[in-house]
């Protein structure tokens, strides 16, 4: 079989690649059903996009290289379709943009704009092996029990990374990508959980609080989770990404608070009433309690000098943790690293070395922040590779 594209990954960026590169598409998956991370993502509703989306919320080796992309299809492009195909949305906290009804309606328009470009799918269909010869690209395949080959002008690794095992996820768009000569990126995963070995928050397990957590140089103000194994919620899944095996997060337990402040007021006030009291105004009844086995939280409000509350706060709002690891891929929303974009032109995200070859999406090192960033970096890059297709 002869096709102008092959594209293998039906997923976010495979899918929107497949609407705009042109006739003759192939899309293969080895998944029953299309856009099964789309079907999951958000909760069921699907965070598609991200009204704030620019390449500053994006980690990679090279943090201009998504500029392009982003840039030529935004984030009001994708909103546009979204609009086109009568999808109900709404806009939540920090420009997350979510459907109102299920994140099957993004990838039943996906479908939809592949049919108009008259795209193929075939689902439940493995690689056995690729090679090229001259200018085509020979895939081995495997579809209902028989092996089929397929000649192609143009390859397109939209595989993903290594997030979400259980959904079939696999490394395989990286053992592509140095098969043929392309440096990767060590991956990682990223948007994850933080775990402590020795279980020190298991008796705080399904406490939320709000917290600015910092790793590195970057922190996150977003609400903070204790579970049986460790730390997580956004503010700890945005820092993740962030976070080094070794190095120690730091923990702000009353961002944009004046804690001294109103401890300060409060000693005024209230004298005779206990410290942890006054805390648990701020904090969680159940975390001041547990703070209570670290710091000294005894006395009433008379009982503290300013010294003492400069130190309180200093305690509380760059709490030094670290991390013995992470959940892993196992919960990783997204995988760090990937394909190196030195390879690649941020322009066609076309390897540059060899012809007809691309690679877009999650296998790529550009990963995005947590809330609706990836699909759109996903939607962009899968557009630019489309186009490029097309004009080739």
């Amino acid at each position: 079989m002869k096709v102008r594209t092959l594209i293998i990954g039906a997923g976010a960026a495979g899918m929107m690649c497949a609407a705009h590169a042109g006739p003759g598409v192939l899309v293969v998956d080895h998944a029953r059903a299309a856009g099964e991370k789309i079907r999951i993502s958000g909760g069921g509703r699907c965070n598609f996009t991200n009204l704030h989306t620019g390449a500053d919320n994006f980690i990679s080796q090279n943090r201009h290289f998504a500029k392009s992309a982003l840039g030529r299809y935004t984030q009001w492009d994708f909103i546009a379709l979204v609009d086109s195909h009568g999808i109900p949305w709404h806009e939540k906290t920090l420009g997350q943009f979510f459907c109102d009804t299920s994140a099957k309606d993004i990838v039943d328009l996906l479908r939809a704009e592949m049919d108009r470009a008259a795209a193929q799918l075939w689902l439940q269909t493995a690689v056995l092996d690729i090679r090229q010869d001259g200018a085509d690209f020979i895939v081995n395949l495997k579809r209902q029990d028989r092996e089929v080959t397929v000649t192609a002008r143009n390859l397109v690794m939209a595989s993903g990374g290594k997030s979400i095992p259980k959904m079939g996820a696999t490394g395989f768009a990286y053992q592509v990508a140095e098969q043929f000569g392309l440096p990767v990126v060590t991956p990682r995963p990223g948007l994850v959980p933080l775990t402590f070995s020795d279980d020190r928050f298991r008796p705080l397990a399904g406490v939320a609080t709000p917290a600015r957590v910092t790793a590195g140089a970057t922190g996150f103000d977003e609400a903070l989770l204790f579970t049986h194994r460790g730390l997580s919620g956004p503010a700890v899944l945005q820092a993740s990404s962030y976070w080094q095996e070794g190095d120690a997060i730091s923990v702000n337990l009353t961002p944009g608070t004046d804690l001294m402040g109103a401890l300060q007021r409060h000693r005024k006030g209230d004298p005779r009433k206990a410290l942890m009291t006054i805390l648990s105004l701020y904090l969680p009844g159940r975390l001041v309690d547990y703070l209570a086995g670290g710091f000294d939280l005894s006395g009433t409000m008379a009982d503290q000098s300013d010294a003492r509350l400069t130190a309180l706060c200093a305690d509380l709002q760059a709490w030094q943790v670290t991390p013995s690891g992470s959940e892993g891929y196992r919960t990783a929303e997204v995988t760090l690293g990937g394909v190196d974009t030195a390879a690649l032109s941020s322009r066609t995200m076309a390897a540059r070395d060899v012809p007809g070859l691309y690679f877009i999406g999650e296998c790529v090192d550009v990963t995005g922040w947590l809330g609706g960033y990836n699909f759109q970096w996903a939607w962009s890059s899968g557009w630019a590779a489309g186009q490029a297709i097309k004009e080739r």
